[in-house]
């Protein structure tokens, strides 16, 4: 069973699991995928997500001829998800990617034990926009680090000045880019593209990789992730930039790879991320729990934040706009 979303790396793991599977006499091949009820009429794009996922879903199953199982996701069961998924993420995680993704294997496991994932091919040939922005390329940070003042921000003044957050990542980082095993006389351009795949590979792809482990053993499956191979890895680390990025796109060497495996619309298909809710009534029912947390004297999260930044946000009817990262 294969997670499909339309986009190129899960695309290609399918088409070529549907290939083995014809030329072994195999049967049909499974895919999945996860929307949300209503989430076409609001969806907005941005530069993370460009556009919906559904119309080159269906374009892939087409091709490929798959048993797929169209899963959508309800906003009430989505958001009563939220607590089980940080109970089985053993910490605070990615609200609705993490409910969302539970749910999602939740379906799967009544299916099939094993799952195959595309995760993780951003992180190895380059495809993310930090890759290829100047400002995040500049920022002098881990890039999807966004808005790191105002994240500090929401925690109390006692834990503020206590754990410091912002020296640490500041720590961190400086940490991370020392270990970067740069070549003998490589600056530059070169350099810094080497810098940026290394802190991907090495803090952000863990980082989806644990949420990925957890989220599927919390719902009983197995999900293995091939573009994690680490002889992959490795090779693709060592491969010049400017030979990534050939045909001027992101994960250009990988397209180029699998011309002739996909269709070219899929093949040159901006890239989008796992999906997230559009839905404004998520955002409400959210922020509602929130408020709930505040007015709840018990509640032993009230030590660790700013009850009162953390009100103001909650109640403020641009919410969606203020949040860190909600642009991405």
């Amino acid at each position: 069973m294969l997670s499909l979303s339309g986009g190129l790396d899960s695309s290609a793991l399918s088409a070529l699991a549907v290939d083995y599977y014809n030329r072994t006499g195999q049967g049909q091949v499974s895919t999945y995928s996860v929307d949300y009820v209503d989430n076409a009429k609001h969806f907005q794009a941005h530069s993370f997500q460009p556009g919906a996922d559904g119309p080159w879903i269906k374009r892939m199953v087409d091709e490929l001829k798959t048993d797929h199982h169209w899963i959508e996701i309800e906003n009430g069961e989505l958001v009563h998800a939220l607590t089980q998924a940080m109970l089985v993420r053993d910490l605070p995680g990615m609200a609705d990617v993490d409910s969302s993704l539970y749910l999602f294997c939740k379906e799967i496991k009544k299916g099939a034990t094993v799952a195959i994932s595309g995760e993780a091919a951003d992180e190895v040939f380059g495809g993310y926009p930090w890759f290829h922005r100047e400002d995040m390329l500049n920022s002098g940070t881990f890039p999807w680090s966004v808005a790191p003042d105002m994240r500090a921000a929401l925690l109390s003044p006692d834990i503020r000045e206590w754990i410091r957050p912002l020296d640490y990542l500041a720590d961190r980082y400086s940490d991370a880019v020392a270990e970067v095993p740069l070549l003998d006389g490589e600056t530059g351009k070169a350099a810094q593209m080497r810098v940026m795949s290394y802190l991907n590979i090495t803090r952000f792809m863990p980082t989806l990789l644990d949420r990925k482990d957890r989220m599927s053993m919390g719902a009983g499956l197995e999900v293995r992730v091939p573009y994690c191979d680490h002889r992959l890895i490795q090779y693709v680390f060592n491969i010049p930039w400017e030979m990534k990025i050939t045909g001027g796109r992101e994960k250009g060497i990988l397209r180029k790879a699998l011309e002739g495996v996909l269709p070219d619309d899929v093949l040159y298909r901006k890239k989008s991320p796992y999906p997230k809710t559009h839905n404004p009534q998520y955002l409400a029912a959210v922020k509602q729990q929130v408020l709930d947390i505040l007015d709840d004297p018990t509640s032993p999260i009230l030590p660790l934040i700013d009850k009162t930044q953390i009100r103001n946000l909650a109640s403020s009817p641009d919410a969606a706009s203020n949040l860190p990262g909600s642009d991405s």
